[in-house]
């Protein structure tokens, strides 16, 4: 082939390299205009780190606070018409002690002020809804001390703490100054169930009167026939119609909050209704006490008539109040569902053996504390686990 042939031949790699552009084409420009963001296919949050459980609710502090402090309001106007204004500054006192200290923790200890969710207010009043009618006006003070600075603050401030503040304050005054805590000769308001001359029932509490008539008659042999005739009398008024519609009015001695059942029952309701307490506590709790009560702490008189006392027991002493807002604290009680009606349950069988067989005749506080102390243990083994758990731990045994 000659040269000029050679020439003629077209080059097929020119070709193919000359429908490859050498460089790429450059992009349309867009129209002038507003630039268009794009958009992140990971959108940020908020990083918050608190301490389990990790569960959030539209209700804030302060408002469930005044709420349940609203919610006590009946049962203080009838312990102020049952048993005097003494009531009423008991709990003042209390409640500003709480605020106090709980402030002057918080300023030396520089964290953060957080009076004003009304938690250490709250505190102060169950506090005093917890103390006789006729104690010192210090002994609200050292109680309040104790219940803000040992039960809460210690433990880091409200949402911390792993017992209710308020039961702790009680027991270190209880411990302390028993004589105080346990006398309730100071009753101006308050009368005889029958007006008859049982007159232990005006200045000592329903439980303790029918603790000691219960063993006066379990051995009536060892008392005198008065003795006897006279427990059997007062277990007759206690567990009557007239001692029961006593009881649950509050025409009883006893503490400040803990004497009508009827009014501490009406402001747990709205409590209930407007979703600040779980009904599974206090149902659990009252329903143990009654059942327990009423198997095993029935009273036979001499005359061999048969008492029943399981309602005694859900309105004498602080029962309600123990049930309907203290065992029900957020902090120290389970947050699933069934771990509250076991917390309910077994702090109502606590209450009920410690009255029936204990050396005190009320045990609704220590029922509630050893029930806290229980309260992580309850809440690890009935939360429920989430899917796919098993299949993983399985294959990490594996």
């Amino acid at each position: 082939m000659s040269v000029e042939d050679n020439k003629a031949q077209p080059d097929k790699a020119a070709e193919t390299r000359s429908d490859k552009p050498d460089k790429a084409p450059a992009k349309p420009k867009k129209a002038p205009g507003k630039a268009v963001k794009k958009k992140d296919p990971v959108e940020l949050y908020e990083l918050s780190v608190s301490n389990a459980p990790h569960l959030k609710g539209k209700a804030k502090t302060s408002k469930i606070m005044i709420a349940v402090c609203a919610a006590l309001v009946p049962a203080l106007v009838g312990s102020v018409l049952f048993q005097g204004w003494r009531s009423l500054v008991l709990v003042i006192i209390a409640a500003v002690s709480a605020v106090v200290f709980e402030a002057l923790i918080q300023l030396l200890t520089k964290r953060k002020l957080t009076i004003a969710d009304g938690s250490a207010a709250l505190t102060g009043v169950l506090l005093a809804f917890n103390l006789p009618y006729g104690v010192p006006w210090w002994l609200p003070v050292v109680g309040s001390f104790a219940a803000i600075a040992i039960a809460k603050q210690a433990f880091g401030g409200l949402g911390y703490n792993l017992f209710n503040p308020a039961l702790v304050g009680r027991a270190i005054l209880l411990a302390s100054w028993p004589v105080h805590m346990t006398t309730w000769d100071t009753v101006p308001k308050l009368a005889n169930l029958s007006g008859t001359t049982i007159d232990a029932l005006s200045s000592a509490t329903p439980l303790a009167v029918m603790k000691h008539s219960a063993a006066v008659l379990a051995e009536p042999g060892l008392y005198d026939p008065g003795a006897v005739s006279q427990a059997s009398e007062a277990v007759s008024q206690l567990t009557g119609p007239l001692g029961i519609g006593k009881l649950a009015l509050g025409q009883v001695g006893g503490c400040i909050g803990e004497t009508s059942a009827l009014l501490l029952l009406f402001g747990a309701l709205i409590l209930i209704m407007i979703g600040v307490v779980d009904w599974r506590i206090p149902l659990s709790y009252l329903g143990a006490i009654f059942v327990f009560t009423a198997i095993f702490g029935g009273v036979t008189t001499p005359d061999g008539t048969y008492h029943f006392t399981g309602l005694f027991h859900l309105m004498a002493g602080g029962a309600m109040l123990g049930a309907l807002f203290m065992a029900t604290d957020m902090v120290t009680t389970p947050v699933t569902k069934g771990g509250r009606i076991i917390f309910g349950i077994g702090a109502g069988l606590l209450a009920a053996i410690i009255r029936l067989w204990g050396g005190y005749p009320e045990g609704v506080s220590y029922s509630i504390l050893l029930m806290n102390a229980a309260t992580p243990l309850i809440d690890r083994y009935t939360t429920p686990k989430f899917f796919g758990s098993r299949r993983a731990k399985e294959a990490a045994n594996a």
